[in-house]
């Protein structure tokens, strides 16, 4: 029998005991680090007004992914990946309650607000191939893709709501009430965490779990790194939505505050509506490939070019579809196509691929916006998922 797709498919997923509280709490955490996201950039852009220093906030943010990748993806392939998580959570629920605390009191500074960001990195190196790889123990291997497709949904969903509902937040509560209720949200996952009983798998010895082992296999497989390179072009293309926002809303000439959220979650609002698209079916094709990274490329130039900002965030819904589409298709097919031995590292790798080059992304991208102005940005960034689309046309046409 056919197995469900679409809505259907979704549905079920989240129903699913040992998968339902892992994603609810996923959602409200991914939902609280917008909350944090939008409060950290909105302060440093008051207090400084520069395009650069927003870029070097997620620079911050992303580099200790890039930095820590070979301990993260080893560290989720020999030890308890569940208990690794916990252990991150309550890390970063320390981290954003104390930044909290400190703005409360009115300590809060630039160098200290990137300081946190820059914390949170080192959580979230070991936290994401850890939490990616998890989804593989929660699941039949039937169920992967839209397991995955649901999971990109946590952070899209977020994407759509958290954003909107944190510039509210920081235009109406305030910095400090922001980063509370980032601290308070990772509480939650923690929560679904305790819930779910991952099956039993075997873990990988000290030897074994080397990332180098993962490379190796990547060299073996090339269409693996195909899909990494997917997977960062897509990264950067995100980036001018989640790095500039701020400045997005001051060239419209909008409130910087309410505004920033949003904008993001026009993005989220594309991508979660792509979540449907893609549940319970099979990894894209490379045609679809093709069709949905330049509706991202699309989408994000669109948008920066736009005269308004209500045709822009419609090219951000577009944007948002072809994101989230591709990132689902080419994170799916490295979770299916190696040994679940490796998958903490191969997602280790994702991570870099993903979040570890957008400090490149961010500090390009805030670069190009000081010099030659936000939307300028926004279309150069948008050039690398264009060209995958290009790439991938080609080799489909030279090789059937």
């Amino acid at each position: 029998m056919a197995s469900d797709t679409g809505p259907r498919a979704a549905l079920r997923l989240i129903g699913h005991r040992n998968f339902g509280p892992y994603f609810v709490g996923n959602a409200a955490s991914a939902s609280g680090t917008w909350f944090q996201n939008l409060a950290a950039s909105v302060y440093v852009y008051e207090q400084t007004h520069s395009p650069f220093l927003l870029g070097v906030l997620q620079f911050g943010n992303f580099v200790p992914i890039l930095l820590l990748a070979p301990w993260g993806g080893s560290a989720a392939d020999r030890l308890d990946r569940k208990r690794l998580l916990l252990a991150t959570q309550v890390a970063s629920t320390v981290l954003s309650a104390g930044l909290a605390a400190l703005t409360w009191a009115g300590l809060a500074s630039v160098p200290l607000v990137i300081g946190c960001a820059v914390g949170l990195g080192v959580s979230s190196a070991f936290s994401a191939p850890a939490s990616q790889a998890l989804i593989g123990d929660l699941v039949p291997r039937s169920e992967l893709q839209s397991a995955v497709a649901l999971n990109s949904m946590t952070f899209n969903l977020a994407r759509a709501v958290g954003p909107s509902l944190g510039g509210l937040s920081v235009d109406q509560l305030g910095f400090a009430p922001s980063f509370a209720i980032n601290a308070a949200s990772y509480l939650l996952l923690v929560l679904g965490l305790t819930i779910v009983q991952p099956r039993a798998r075997e873990l990988a010895g000290r030897g074994a779990a080397r990332l180098r082992e993962s490379l190796r296999l990547v060299r073996e497989q090339p269409r693996l790194l195909a899909f990494l390179l997917i997977v960062t072009a897509v990264g950067f293309a995100s980036d001018p939505v989640n790095t500039e926002s701020p400045a997005f809303a001051s060239t419209f000439g909008l409130n910087p505050r309410l505004w920033p959220g949003i904008i993001v979650g026009a993005f989220g609002v594309g991508a979660v509506t792509a979540v449907f698209l893609v549940a319970g079916r099979v990894a894209g094709s490379r045609r679809r490939m093709t069709l949905t990274l330049s509706l991202l490329a699309a989408g994000i130039a669109g948008f920066a070019l736009s005269p308004t900002i209500w045709l822009g965030l419609a090219f951000l819904v577009v944007g948002g579809v072809g994101y989230l589409a591709s990132n689902t298709a080419a994170t799916s097919r490295l979770q299916l196509d190696v040994a679940d031995h490796h998958r903490g590292r191969i997602m280790a790798l994702w991570s870099v691929a993903f979040l570890g080059f957008r400090p490149a992304a961010s500090l390009l991208d805030g670069a190009l916006a000081e010099v030659f102005g936000v939307r300028a940005a926004g279309v150069v960034l948008a050039l690398p998922a264009l060209a995958a689309a290009a790439a991938i046309l080609f080799v489909q046409r030279r090789v059937p």
